[in-house]
C-alpha cells in the first residue's frame, strides 16, 4: 500500500481578522447547531456536575437551617465585626450581575454585534447571581420572617422603615435590578423558545416550549413589538449598572468607620462589579463552548474582546486601589492611615497582597495579544480574578471593623463552618441553576446570531463586489 502524503494545513494570515462566526454557515445550520444543546439528552458529565452541585446545595440548606434556628451567632461575627461573610458574599454576588447588564443592555444601545453570542450567558449569570445575593441580607437580619418591614407600605402597625439606613435602599435596588433583568432575559428568549417549539421531538417539549413562547409566530408585527420592547428594557436597565452597586457602596461610605467613609466608593464599586462580572462570564463560557458545540459562534474573537474589557476595568480597579492608599496618606487623618496600614501589614495583610496580585497584576497579562486568545491562560486568570474580588470585599470589611477608633474594642475575626458552608453552598446552588439553564434553554440567542450572520454575509458580498469593480477599473486603465 502506498504511503499517503501528509497534507499541508494552510497557515493563517496573521493580519486576517478573527471572525465572529467561524466556518461556512447557513441560517438552517445555525438554528440546528444552536438548538442541539437542548435537544440532546444530558450526558454523564452534566449529571455528575449537577449531582455534585445538588449535594453542595444540600449543605447550603443545612447552613441556612442552622442560621435560622441558632441565629447569626452561628457565624463568626462578633463585636465589633458585625459584618463579615454575610455581607462579603452579598456584595460579591451582586457584583457578578453587572457584566450581564453591561453586555446585554449597554452594548445593545451601542449596537455592538459581537455581544450576540455571549449575552444570554451573561444574562443568566446575572439572574442566578442576584438570587444568591438577595439571600444574604435576609439571613443577616437574624429574623428574615419580618423582612417585609423593610418595604415602605402604609402599615397598620405604624412600623415604617428607617430611611436613613441603607438596608431599605438595598431592598429597592435588588428587587428593581432582579425584575428588570428577568424581563429583559425572558423577552430575548421568546423567539428562540418558539424555534425550540417548532423543532421539538416530543409532545411534552412542544407543549412547554409553546407555553413559554407566548404564541410567537415570527410575523412582522411580533418582531416590531419585540424590538421596541427590547430597546426600551435596554434603556431602562442601563442606569441600573451605575445605580445598583452605587447604592451597595453607600452601605459602607455612609458609615463613620475608618477606611469606609469615602466618596470614591461608588465609582470604585461599580468598576469592581463589572470587572468581577466579566471574569465570571469567561469562567463559565470557556469550559462549555466546546462540549456544547458552540465554538463556531463563540470564537477567539469574543474571548479577545472580553479580555480587553477585563483589562480596561482592571485598570480602573487598580486606580481605585491607588486612590484609596493615596487619600488615606494625603488626608493626614491618623485613623485612616492606621486603618490602611493594618490592611497592608496586619493579621490579614497576606490577603491584601493576594488581592493586589489577582486584581492588578494578572489582568495586565492581556496586554499581550497571544495570551488574550490562549484559552487556558484566560480561564485561569478569570478564576484568579473571581477569587481576588471576594478577597477584596473581605479586606474592605473585616480589617476596618476589627480595628476601629478605640483599641480596647479591637477584636480578631475567625469564620466558622457555617460561614464557609453558606459561601460554598451558594456557589453550588448557582452552579445547579446554571446547569439547568444550559439543558433547557438555548444558551446562545438564535435569532440574533442569524441576524449577525446575515449582516456579515452582506458585508462580505459588498466587499467582494467592490474589489471586483476596482479590479475591472484597473484592467481598463492598463
Amino acid at each position: 500500500m502506498a504511503e499517503s502524503q501528509p497534507t499541508e494545513t494552510p497557515t493563517k494570515d496573521p493580519l486576517e481578522p478573527i471572525p465572529l462566526i467561524a466556518g461556512e454557515q447557513s441560517a438552517e445550520s445555525l438554528t440546528g447547531s444552536l438548538l442541539q444543546p437542548v435537544q440532546r439528552k444530558a450526558g454523564r458529565v452534566w449529571w455528575a456536575l449537577f449531582l455534585l452541585c445538588l449535594g453542595g446545595t444540600g449543605v447550603f440548606v443545612v447552613a441556612i437551617t442552622v442560621t435560622l434556628t441558632v441565629g447569626i451567632g452561628a457565624w463568626g461575627t462578633n463585636i465589633p465585626v458585625g459584618w463579615a461573610f454575610g455581607i462579603i458574599d452579598f456584595v460579591w454576588w451582586i457584583g457578578f450581575g453587572h457584566a450581564g447588564t453591561l453586555i446585554s443592555a449597554i452594548l445593545v444601545l451601542f449596537q455592538q454585534k459581537w455581544r450576540a453570542s455571549v449575552n444570554r450567558f451573561a444574562e443568566a449569570m446575572t439572574l442566578f447571581a442576584v438570587m444568591q445575593a438577595g439571600l444574604f441580607p435576609l439571613l443577616h437580619m437574624g429574623r428574615p420572617w419580618v423582612a417585609y418591614w423593610l418595604i415602605p407600605y402604609p402599615s397598620t402597625m405604624r412600623v415604617w422603615p428607617n430611611f436613613r439606613s441603607s438596608l431599605p435602599w438595598d431592598l429597592v435596588a435588588i428587587t428593581t435590578y432582579l425584575t428588570v433583568s428577568v424581563l429583559f432575559w425572558y423577552l430575548g428568549l421568546i423567539p428562540d423558545l418558539a424555534s425550540a417549539r417548532d423543532r421539538a421531538t416530543t409532545p411534552r417539549r412542544q407543549f412547554w416550549y409553546g407555553v413559554f413562547s407566548l404564541g410567537w409566530t415570527g410575523s412582522a408585527r411580533h418582531w416590531h413589538h419585540w424590538q421596541t420592547g427590547y430597546l426600551l428594557l435596554a434603556g431602562l436597565a442601563t442606569p441600573l449598572v451605575l445605580s445598583v452597586h452605587t447604592i451597595v457602596s453607600f452601605d459602607f461610605s455612609i458609615a463613620q468607620v475608618p477606611g469606609w467613609h469615602s466618596t470614591i466608593f461608588p465609582p470604585y464599586f461599580v468598576a469592581g462589579a463589572i470587572f468581577s462580572g466579566l471574569a465570571l462570564v469567561l469562567t463559565l463560557l470557556l469550559p462549555v463552548r466546546k462540549p456544547l458545540g458552540l465554538s463556531h459562534v463563540i470564537t477567539e474573537k469574543h474571548v479577545d474582546i472580553l479580555t480587553k474589557l477585563l483589562l480596561a476595568t482592571g485598570l480602573m480597579v487598580s486606580y481605585g486601589y491607588l486612590q484609596e492608599q493615596f487619600f488615606a496618606w494625603y488626608s493626614g487623618d491618623p485613623f485612616e492611615m492606621a486603618a490602611y496600614a493594618f490592611k497592608r501589614k496586619g493579621d490579614w495583610g497576606w490577603l491584601f497582597w493576594f488581592q493586589i496580585f489577582t486584581n492588578v497584576l494578572v489582568p495586565n497579562l492581556f496586554w499581550i495579544g497571544k495570551l488574550r486568545t490562549n484559552l487556558v491562560v484566560v480561564w485561569c486568570a478569570a478564576l484568579l480574578v473571581d477569587a481576588g474580588m471576594w478577597v477584596e470585599r473581605f479586606t474592605i470589611i473585616v480589617p476596618s471593623l476589627s480595628h476601629d477608633f478605640l483599641p480596647k474594642s479591637w477584636h480578631h475575626y475567625t469564620p466558622t463552618w457555617v460561614d464557609f458552608s453558606l459561601l460554598g453552598g451558594s456557589m453550588c446552588f448557582f452552579g445547579a441553576l446554571f446547569l439547568l439553564f444550559l439543558k433547557f434553554v438555548p444558551p446562545v440567542p438564535i435569532s440574533e446570531v442569524k441576524e449577525l450572520h446575515h449582516e456579515l454575509k452582506e458585508a462580505l458580498e459588498e466587499k467582494e463586489k467592490r474589489e471586483r469593480t476596482e479590479s475591472s477599473l484597473r484592467e481598463k486603465e492598463a
